[in-house]
C-alpha cells in the first residue's frame, strides 16, 4: 500500500529491487521493478547516504541513481524494503 502525503502530492511507493551485495558488505542496486511490472535498469549509482525522504516520508539509505539518463532517488529502509517517492 502506498503512503500518500496530500499537501505535497507525493507518495511513498514500495518497489522490487535487484541488488548485489559486495564483499565489503555494500548493497548496490542494479534494477527496479515499478508497480506496473516495468523493469528499469540502474546505469550508475552516484551517491549513497543516510537521508530522510521529506516529500513522501520515511528515511534510510538514499541511493542517487542514473535511470534512463536521469538522476533518481531510491531508498533502502533497512528492513529489506525499497521505496521511491512518486507523484500522485
Amino acid at each position: 500500500m502506498d503512503e500518500v502525503c496530500a499537501p505535497c502530492g507525493k507518495a511513498k511507493v514500495y518497489v522490487e529491487v535487484d541488488a548485489v551485495f559486495t564483499r565489503n558488505g555494500d548493497i548496490i542496486p542494479k534494477s527496479l521493478r515499478w508497480r506496473d511490472g516495468s523493469l528499469y535498469e540502474i546505469q550508475r549509482v552516484t551517491d549513497i547516504r543516510y537521508a530522510a525522504c521529506l516529500a513522501a516520508g520515511g528515511r534510510g539509505l538514499r541511493y542517487t541513481c542514473v535511470i534512463d539518463g536521469h538522476d533518481s532517488h531510491i531508498y533502502y529502509e533497512g528492513n529489506n524494503r525499497w521505496f521511491v517517492e512518486a507523484n500522485v
